[in-house]
């Protein structure tokens, strides 16, 4: 009788002590969103210098400082700070090769930041089109990125409360603090297309007609933030 007793006590204890874990507050979940589109404002290209030669003549050979030179000048010329521009590779530009075979043409690959694409078209259309391998969009951002997601949630926050707000007065209640919260990111980055391709490569320079730079279609960044959100609704 006694154990029956004491297991009896046990099981009322374990139901009582679930019972007060069960959270049987009113509730509401409610979604909020914020999105925006911006232009990108810091742009990295790669470029590949090649040196040619003028006619296939072995004698007239365009030299990659001749090209090296021309990038610099157009660079200064479009207000670009000279710091923009790094060389990334220089695997392919040794004296080496260049003195076991004299038709050894060498190339150098750079990277260059701009924060204008205008400015891009200027640099290209400046240097000799020959002597361009090929250019590339490798990454984009936008400079003030961070500060636009803080108000971007923030906003999304604000609106599901907005939401639950409503919809709790509607039923004659009144809506508490909130309970949990939970952030869903839907960034979006698409990759940056040239209209009539991605590489421009050396070959699209041979017409007078493809001599001029390229026309970009850049697409923007799309940042697009839902808050889910539960409240507690309290009643008047």
């Amino acid at each position: 009788m006694k154990k029956l007793l004491a297991f009896a006590f046990v099981a009322l204890f374990s139901f009582n002590a679930m019972a007060q874990q069960v959270d049987l507050r009113k509730k509401i979940s409610v979604s909020g969103s914020a999105e925006v589109e911006v232009t990108p404002d810091i742009i990295y290209i790669s470029i590949s210098l090649k040196e040619y030669l003028k006619d296939n003549n072995s004698k007239k050979k365009v030299e990659i400082t001749t090209l090296e030179n021309e990038l610099y000048n157009a660079i200064q010329q479009a207000g670009i700070p000279k710091e923009n521009l790094t060389i990334s590779n220089i695997s392919s530009y040794t004296t080496v090769e260049k003195k076991k075979n004299p038709d050894y043409l060498a190339s150098k690959q750079y990277r260059l930041k701009v924060n204008d694409l205008n400015k891009w078209n200027a640099v290209i259309g400046d240097v000799d089109p020959k002597g361009v391998a090929y250019t590339n969009i490798d990454s984009y951002d936008y400079s003030k990125i961070e500060s636009l997601k803080k108000d971007l949630k923030i906003k999304a926050l604000l609106a599901a409360k907005e939401k639950a707000t409503y919809l709790v007065t509607a039923l004659g209640d009144k809506l508490g603090s909130a309970i949990d919260i939970q952030e869903v990111n839907n960034e979006a980055y698409p990759q940056p297309m040239y209209r009539a391709n991605v590489q421009m490569k050396s070959a699209a320079f041979e017409s007078d007609s493809a001599a001029s730079a390229p026309e970009l279609d850049f697409k923007k960044i799309k940042l697009n933030y839902v808050m889910n959100v539960v409240f507690e609704i309290k009643g008047f």
